[in-house]
């Protein structure tokens, strides 16, 4: 067991540096394309988002 670093914000082992990781898009292995691409995914998340503000201002003008 090791003590941690002073004065660092991250674990020197385990923190994750920034830029670390898989490469993004086309480059990585695990690359998605269709229903679970992250703009399908994000255009998704906004279209349920506006749903949700219609369907609670017609329950509002219904009553």
């Amino acid at each position: 067991m090791s003590p941690a670093i002073k004065g660092k914000a991250r674990c020197r082992l385990h923190g994750g540096a920034k830029g670390s990781g898989a490469p993004r898009g086309e480059r990585n292995g695990a690359y998605r394309t269709g229903f679970y691409a992250a703009e399908a995914v994000a255009f998704r998340r906004e279209c349920r988002d506006v749903l949700k503000v219609a369907r609670s201002a017609l329950a509002d003008l219904v009553g």
